[in-house]
């Protein structure tokens, strides 16, 4: 039996907050992606050179504890995420898991919002069995996918 993850983007409002301050407390200041090929944590694709971005702090480990009732202590991280600076489709529903092209960490997280390790993904097709492995653990309610290279969360996949 096969079990498919689904990567989540981040809601959509919290990015209706992130878009006009994010949680880091400041100001979200939108510009024009030249290059393209950021990663946006809203539809979980890359920018396209002349879209509108924005890099904001966002927290998600505190946003789910909140949803949830926990309390994630030191574990409560902000770091900087790529979104459209204006509303956008969101994901694809049916395409595979995003950004794995790149060495990738999955961290697992309890109930209470507390890590219970991670591991290094190196190979796309991997992902399936990290988080597999995850999720065997009934001590994890969910997993963030970061990038190796900047610590950066990517995105959320939670138990069913």
């Amino acid at each position: 039996m096969t079990t498919t993850y689904t990567a989540r983007p981040i809601a959509p409002r919290v990015l209706k907050e992130l878009r006009t301050t994010d949680d880091a407390g400041r100001p979200t200041a939108p510009f024009t992606d030249t290059e393209g090929g950021a990663p946006l944590r809203c539809c979980l694709g890359r920018s396209e050179p002349g879209d509108r971005i924005a890099l904001v702090s966002y927290a998600p480990l505190r946003r789910w504890a909140a949803e949830k009732g926990a309390d994630p202590g030191a574990y409560d991280e902000v770091g900087p995420v790529f979104v459209h600076a204006d509303d956008c489709p969101g994901p694809d529903t049916g395409a595979a898991l995003p950004f794995t092209n790149a060495h990738r960490t999955v961290r697992r997280y309890s109930a209470e919002g507390h890590i219970l390790g991670g591991r290094l993904v190196e190979e796309p097709e991997t992902f399936e069995q990290a988080f597999a492995e995850a999720f065997d653990d009934p001590a994890v309610a969910l997993v963030h996918v970061r990038a190796v290279e900047y610590g950066c969360f990517l995105y959320e996949v939670r138990r069913d």
